[in-house]
């Protein structure tokens, strides 16, 4: 049944078992607690309910609980769980079954990051089910994903900035949508905005209908939700970077209790937080992305008190006294007792006539994965010979044509880990040149092509390409 036109879509709370009589209890049960605010939809198989998914997808409509049966023929309840993340990432996941079975539990805490593992029966549902679906809506509510309306980005299709624009929103997990300035959207929203000058680009309209031109990463934070200013002058701990570190150290103080501010002057998660896949990550068998363990963390600093403060670049720490002052280049300052440096790394930039000018349109620093579905059919350059490059190589390998790994060394396994290492070599697509390094970039727009180097021989030669990725190693920002 369709929703009132003057009324948002109820948010949706999803079941699957494949036993129709258990599948219809449970939606009977839920049904009878939350049918007034939520919709309730069931299905009795994992691919029937993947559509339906989708289809909610489709119309705009918002998930906010899956609860799926673990044992089930064809596609088990980890591996829908695992699908629907790719469908509705931020709806809470709780994975249901007959039996105390360790093992599922721990699959699927490493693989889908369920929030509750829940043994059937769960008569009585007062105590048993509701109150665990009342703290997965309490907690989906409260994030920054429960019926967020869509930001739109308006850009040119090789404009720098825009990339920069979209990276910056994806990093940070705010939803948006992307229309290129050939698009006749583009065009209709253009004019609406009232921006003729293509030069202005990239536009972003927000969720509330105002228009920033170009925005800068402040500008832009503070539009589209995130945290841009700390909520107190004075804290116990500020923390100065985003990255694992700088979440591992917020984490820590704020479980003691003590008050504690993370500043990060782009997205948390830093470098790592960019990588497609982790896989030698303590404590995650089955791997995960840098984008979901930083987003983990952050949510794990926040359960326990920490401030995450985005978009803010520090110039100075200073001592007055007992206390530390911080001051952001804007001028705003906050203090604490404690400072703690974890300010990262930056990219090693490649040396290369022609790079420079062609970042960020055709040529990108580290896994880019705002890049990712352009990149699908297309031949892909990726320099470097360290354990990034590989899993950056093997992410665009399922959707690319080609890619082929430039490393100056005389083999991956001198820089490599063994178990990345075997995986390229299992991978047809992907194409390892030792002894290669990039002599040049060409484009006029866009990159258009590469000079190789041959570093025994000195021979060069040129090859076509759109799509360079740089994973050359990074310098500590100890500045």
């Amino acid at each position: 049944m369709a929703e009132p036109a003057d009324r948002a879509p109820r948010p949706v709370i999803v079941t699957v078992d494949d036993d129709p009589s258990v599948s219809r209890a449970v939606a009977r049960d839920l049904r009878r607690e939350y049918g007034v605010g939520h919709r309730i939809v069931r299905g009795e198989s994992g691919q029937q309910t993947l559509d339906a998914l989708r289809e909610l997808k489709l119309r705009g409509e918002q998930v906010a609980v899956i609860l799926a049966d673990y044992r089930m023929p064809q596609m088990n309840g980890i591996q829908f769980l695992e699908a629907a993340m790719d469908i509705f990432p931020f709806a809470r996941r709780v994975l249901l079954t007959a039996y105390a079975d360790t093992e599922a539990a721990i699959a699927a805490i490493n693989v889908v990051d369920v929030d509750h593992y829940l043994l059937k029966p769960w008569d009585p549902p007062e105590e048993k089910l509701y109150p665990v679906v009342d703290e997965l809506l309490d907690g989906w509510r409260r994030s920054n994903h429960s019926a967020v309306p869509e930001t739109k980005v308006i850009g040119h299709r090789w404009s720098a900035r825009s990339f920069e624009v979209r990276d910056f929103l994806a990093r940070n997990r705010v939803p948006y949508r992307w229309y290129a300035t050939t698009e006749a959207e583009a065009e209709r929203l253009l004019a609406a905005a009232d921006v003729t000058d293509e030069v202005a680009v990239p536009v972003v309209i927000t969720p509330g209908g105002e228009v920033l031109v170009s925005p800068s990463d402040a500008e832009l934070a503070g539009r589209v939700g995130l945290e841009t200013n700390p909520a107190e002058d004075f804290y116990d701990v500020v923390v100065i970077g985003g990255g694992p570190a700088g979440l591992g150290a917020a984490v820590y103080a704020a479980s003691e209790g003590l008050r504690t501010v993370l500043i990060e002057r782009s997205a948390t998660g830093g470098q790592a937080g960019q990588s497609s896949r982790i896989e030698n990550y303590l404590g995650f068998p089955d791997g995960i992305s840098g984008s979901q363990l930083a987003e983990r963390a952050r949510r794990q600093a926040m359960r326990f008190g920490a401030e995450v403060i985005s978009a803010r670049d520090v110039s100075a720490v200073e001592a007055h006294g007992a206390a530390r002052v911080v001051r952001f280049v804007d001028g705003g300052t906050v203090s604490a007792h404690t400072a703690i440096l974890a300010t990262g790394v930056t990219y090693r930039q490649l040396e290369a006539p022609g790079v420079d000018t062609l970042a960020g349109r055709g040529v990108f620093y580290g896994a880019a994965t705002t890049e990712a579905l352009s990149c699908a059919d297309e031949d892909v350059y990726v320099v470097g010979g360290a354990n990034s490059a590989g899993q950056a190589a093997l992410h665009f390998a399922r959707r690319s044509r080609t890619v082929t790994i430039l490393v100056r060394g005389s083999s991956l396994r001198t820089s490599m880990s063994s178990y990345l290492v075997d995986q390229i070599e299992a991978t047809p697509n992907v194409i390892v040149r030792p002894g290669t390094t990039v002599a040049e970039a060409h484009g006029t727009e866009h990159l258009e092509g590469l000079t190789l180097l041959d570093v025994d021989s000195g021979q060069k030669e040129s090859v076509a390409a759109q799509w360079l990725f740089i994973f050359i190693g990074a310098d500590p920002r100890t500045e």
